[in-house]
């Protein structure tokens, strides 16, 4: 195993459960430099984890031996960041989601392709035990062929979080609960079930919260396989609870709630992960209240393939169905009539 360098590139709300990661991952990653354009930031992030910092971007991509880059910055500005590193042959580890848009979001996968770099998105969701679990369950087909589905999201925001300049703003953010909460919960039930053929759907802003996107959306997914599953997502539902994934399957079920798994066969046998009900963390007002396991998990596995020289677990490519989804669930919603999924 190559011990490689990274450089940190935005030090915000993100950061902790990277930097925390990158302590404890010592042995195998060293942190070369962590960027902030804020001197407070850079001082504060260098007095609690001790990682060197550079007030400069260019410091970064002049430094050869930096294997990678680890951009935590906001979502409008990760095109031209991907660009530029990408152009200075620096693999990136991206912060969710990947642009503001599924056409900039197209735009910086390509840019890291055509550079020649390997490109992993932090989606951590799918590197929890329950998640890795079924995963393995579907794949064996012991469950059969999913029938139907349910996706539900119920986070809960103060409004004080929407207050932050461009929190919940298109121009930065990109879109509201289901681009920035929802996408984790969303990116691993595609990983789970595939990407539905049509979405009919409603998104709104509720009288919760005072913001430019939506905190609330509903949806039914229909399937090619005729399957038929529905979305829930909201950032206004007090005071947050565990997100759920449940899929009905031809021999059983089985659900995801938060960090557990239950499974249901319908020869009678079970299987359970986790406590049910474990893993409401972060879905409250504080987002960040959930431990940095599976951010280490994710990074760990980023590692493995370069090593390996392939591309990691998560690549743009697969992001980028969430971002299609979304859009779908969105267009949906405008139009008042189904979308197809191209």
């Amino acid at each position: 195993m190559t011990r490689r360098r990274t450089a940190i590139i935005g030090l915000g709300m993100a950061v902790k459960p990277h930097a925390e990661s990158y302590q404890a991952l010592a042995d195998r990653v060293e942190v070369a430099h962590a960027f902030s354009p804020t001197k407070a930031r850079r001082d504060a992030f260098a007095g609690q984890y001790g990682f060197p910092i550079t007030d400069s971007i260019d410091t970064i991509l002049a430094d050869s031996s930096v294997d990678y880059v680890t951009i935590l910055t906001p979502p409008n500005t990760h095109l031209e960041l991907t660009r530029r590193c990408a152009g200075a042959g620096k693999h990136i580890l991206l912060e969710k989601p990947l642009e503001v848009s599924t056409e900039r979001s197209r735009a910086l996968v390509a840019a890291s392709r055509d550079a020649g770099v390997r490109l992993g998105v932090v989606l951590q969701h799918r590197f929890r035990p329950s998640a890795r679990r079924l995963r393995e369950i579907m794949a064996s087909g012991k469950l059969g062929a999913m029938v139907g589905a349910s996706v539900s999201v119920l986070n809960w925001r103060p409004q004080s979080y929407y207050d932050q300049p461009g929190r919940g703003d298109k121009d930065r953010d990109g879109g509201g609960v289901l681009l920035t909460q929802g996408i984790h919960t969303l990116d691993l039930f595609l990983s789970l079930a595939g990407m539905p053929a049509e979405v009919m759907a409603y998104a709104a802003t509720t009288p919760v919260h005072s913001m430019e996107t939506e905190d609330l959306a509903g949806a039914v997914l229909k399937y090619g396989s005729g399957a038929i599953a529905t979305l829930t997502a909201s950032t206004a539902a007090y005071p947050g609870f565990p997100e759920t994934i449940t899929l009905f399957c031809e021999n059983g079920s089985a659900t995801v709630t938060g960090t557990a798994l239950q499974v249901h066969y319908a020869d009678g046998t079970e299987e359970r992960l986790g406590a049910h009900g474990d893993g409401a963390a972060g879905a409250g007002a504080d987002p960040m209240a959930f431990p940095s396991d599976y951010h280490q998990a994710l990074i760990e596995e980023f590692l493995q393939a370069l090593d390996e020289d392939r591309d990691p677990a998560i690549p743009g490519e697969s992001a980028l169905d969430a971002h299609r989804l979304i859009d779908a669930v969105l267009l949906s919603s405008d139009r008042g009539a189904a979308a197809r999924l191209r």
